[in-house]
């Protein structure tokens, strides 16, 4: 089997970061602008109002979607197969039958 390959950032003085502060930087960006677009409410030509319905509700669901890749990264879920891994592993920790394949 071939190792997995960690995904970090290392800067030149040594220091390491993992990949899911960015994926939480961005999801803590967007959900920050999107809520204060909301807040803000409408304002200019009602011609434009689900322009930007559509631009808050698109910030508002990247925002859930870099979160919960953050949190797969967090828990090392890179591939398919860990996925697979990680839900064996809770069916058995629940007391839950496996499944066929």
């Amino acid at each position: 089997m071939e190792e997995k390959e960690e995904l970090r950032a290392v800067k030149a003085d040594g220091l390491v970061i993992d990949e899911y502060w960015w994926w939480t930087a961005a999801s803590a960006a967007q959900f920050g602008w999107g809520i204060s677009k909301f807040r803000r409410g409408f304002a200019g030509d009602s011609h434009l109002m689900p322009f930007k319905a559509v631009a808050v509700a698109s910030l508002l669901v990247g925002g859930a979607a870099s979160a919960a890749v953050a949190s797969l990264r967090v828990f090392g879920v890179r591939s398919v197969e860990d996925a697979k891994s990680l839900g064996r592993n809770v069916r058995t920790g629940l007391g839950v039958r496996p499944r066929g394949t």
